[in-house]
């Protein structure tokens, strides 16, 4: 089967592109698992991470919104925010989740508490996307 092509930008900057075998990517409503061959689509995308496979090889991004477009031999992310797993900062990332987690706690006069759950949530993303990665990349290591 001939690869995917798989291209990730966002208004700052090109964070991906190569040719991987699958894409698995935070749809609005759920995961969606593409293939080569795949029908053409656009849909938009939610918070969550995007995996990419290319043979053993794990890519993870941790994608926050956007749109994505699938053809049959590409797929293209537009991305609202978007970072590599490597990218990631997991003390930042863990300071961000703590924070909104105290904000979603207290509930002070004033605080918008869609923001702080979205924030909440793409803390969450990061870490697990970088969680992921660095789990990948130990089990590859082995004894």
């Amino acid at each position: 089967m001939s690869p995917l092509r798989l291209e990730i930008v966002t208004q700052e900057r090109a964070l991906f592109s190569g040719d991987v075998d699958m894409v698995v990517a935070p749809g609005v409503e759920g995961e969606l698992g593409i293939l080569p061959g795949h029908a053409p689509l656009l849909t938009a995308l939610g918070i969550g991470p995007l995996l990419a496979r290319r043979g053993s090889e794990e890519l993870w991004f941790a994608i926050h919104g956007g749109f994505m477009e699938v053809t049959p031999e590409k797929v293209i992310v537009l991305a609202d925010v978007a970072e590599r797993a490597e990218e990631i900062d997991i003390a930042r990332a863990e300071e961000a989740r703590q924070r909104a987690e105290q904000l979603l706690k207290e509930r002070p006069a004033g605080v918008d508490l869609n923001a702080a759950l979205a924030a909440l949530r793409r803390s969450r993303v990061r870490l697990e996307v970088a969680r992921r990665r660095r789990i990948r990349r130990e089990s590859s290591s082995g004894p």
